[in-house]
């Protein structure tokens, strides 16, 4: 008899992937398709919902068929995806009454800075762990309910649902039989009490949101019905469930407090696993669900850049670099020595530390001698210095994290660079540990699937499966690195709105 295998789908910002994995954590197959993003005004950032949808059942037949499984062989299905992003639809009909709107999006940031200037935001921050951003979801429901005609007054009679992309995903895999998400997405909504792990009256009330459009909150590893069998042939079971960041630090193998992972994708997100505290951020940093198993909660605090691979696209989009990352890395490394530009990617504005959603990106340091090879240098760096100002924040709130046997484990796509991995660490001064293998999402999709599945005897014999990987560590330029950050700070607080 043929062993079980674990079915991840991973819905993210640029593309939607599924992922056949075995017991063991081995990928052995896989299929993906683009997501195209629109932006309708500047600061604005859309999907198309139904386009997510189309992709989701396409890349999950394509998986498996490629796998050489049938479905009889998954054992469950494990769902992950792009956090915050928000999409509203019809009860009745299932369509979305909007495009979804996008993590990145700011349409919302006066509404937030507004509130901010309220004095409200502790109190929002001691419910949710979460700062007064566009970022979140909250101000992205109210923005439709308010600027879709009707939907304000159909929210109010039951006959809309919101959700993020793990409950579009879960409503449309069930056939329309199961509206639910898991706790660590619904506590990036700024509607979820992290305290109580339920939503928050307090935060419905302050954001105009009727709790009838939100879904049911279940576990990470739990029963979210079962995948209709128009999609691989026959029903499969829905396992697990986990927004990308904390997927990652699954998949990652960060299940003790004070292990930490970094995501390399469009953004950057950093997550360092405090267990059972919830510590509250004095340098600006997000407390969040890092797992919710058997009905016990587990907290992360959260940094979160908005722009890291992006960034690297950017050089190709917007100034014509040819030839993708591998291209910009080996450019970046013909750049000249101590050549003093810095860019400063606030192309959506900052995130953590600074939450500054009017910033817009810089470039400091051009001479006549500065060319393409100097800007692409800069761009990696300011990946780099953007993931320390992480680190800095992080040492503030959790001393006791950064010990002589801490390291930062990293994933995405900008970490399949050695020359980059090896940059981060030197201008972080921690050692950087990068994997050999870079789904990790999907795969801690799937190893949450695989402990709702009861394909695991526990949470230590999932995270096991993690891949192995390189430990880097930093060079022993201190006085360079210290005057580079130095003046990074500099350029960032020039940038500020």
């Amino acid at each position: 008899m043929q062993e079980k295998a674990i079915l991840a789908l991973d819905q993210g910002t640029t593309s939607t992937r599924a992922i056949v994995f075995d017991i063991q954590g081995r990928a052995l197959a896989e299929a993906s398709r683009p997501l195209r993003q629109s932006y309708p005004r500047d600061g604005w950032v859309e999907h198309d919902a139904e386009e997510i949808w189309t992709a989701c059942a396409a890349v999950l037949r394509e998986a498996v068929e490629r796998s050489g499984r049938g479905a009889a062989d998954i054992a469950a299905l494990g769902i992950t995806n792009q956090r915050e992003t928000i999409v509203i639809w019809d009860r009745a009909t299932g369509r979305p009454i909007h495009a979804a709107i996008v993590w990145q999006d700011r349409r919302t940031a006066a509404v937030c800075e507004a509130m901010v200037a309220e004095g409200i935001e502790p109190s929002v921050t001691a419910v949710t762990g979460l700062l007064l951003d566009p970022y979140f979801s909250a101000t992205k429901i109210a923005w439709l309910l308010d600027n879709v005609p009707g939907a304000r007054s159909k929210a109010e009679q039951g006959e809309l649902l919101a959700g993020t992309m793990d409950c579009w995903a879960i409503w449309n895999l069930t056939g329309g039989k199961v509206h639910a998400t898991d706790a660590t997405n619904a506590s990036r909504t700024l509607l979820f009490d992290i305290n109580s792990q339920t939503w928050s009256p307090e935060m419905l009330k302050l954001f105009n949101v009727p709790e009838c459009l939100l879904p049911q909150v279940r576990d990470c590893s739990d029963d979210y019905g079962v995948m209709i069998a128009d999609i691989l042939g026959e029903e499969t079971p829905i396992r697990g469930v986990a927004g990308d960041q904390q997927a990652a630090l699954m998949g990652q193998g960060c299940i003790r407090p004070g292990e930490m992972k970094a995501t390399f994708g469009t953004g950057c997100f950093m997550l360092l696993n405090t267990g059972l505290a919830r510590p509250a951020s004095k340098a600006r940093l997000l407390t969040t669900v890092a797992a919710r198993l058997s009905g016990v909660t587990t907290y992360a605090l959260e940094g979160s850049i908005f722009v890291a691979g992006a960034a690297i696209q950017w050089l190709g989009e917007g100034l014509g670099l040819t030839g993708g990352p591998r291209a910009a890395e080996a450019l970046a490394q013909t750049a000249r020595p101590g050549h003093g530009v810095m860019l400063v990617p606030a192309f959506t504005g900052l995130g953590a530390p600074w939450w500054d959603a009017e910033a817009r990106g810089a470039l400091f340091g051009l001479t006549r001698d500065t060319g393409l090879a100097e800007i692409a240098a800069a761009t990696f760096d300011a990946c780099a210095y953007q993931t320390r100002d992480l680190i800095e924040a992080m040492k503030a709130d959790a001393p006791d994290a950064f010990g002589e046997e801490a390291e930062l484990r990293i994933d995405g796509g900008m970490s399949q660079s050695g020359w980059f991995s090896q940059r981060l660490a030197d201008l972080t001064a921690l050692p950087v540990f990068r994997v050999s293998y870079q789904e990790t999402t999907a795969l801690g999709a799937a190893l949450f699937a695989g402990l709702g599945a009861g394909l695991f005897t526990s949470l230590e014999a999932a995270a096991a499966a993690r891949p192995d990987g390189e430990r880097l560590v930093p060079s022993d330029a201190d006085v360079l690195r210290e005057a580079g950050y130095r003046r990074w700070l500099n350029v960032v607080g020039r940038t500020r709105s």
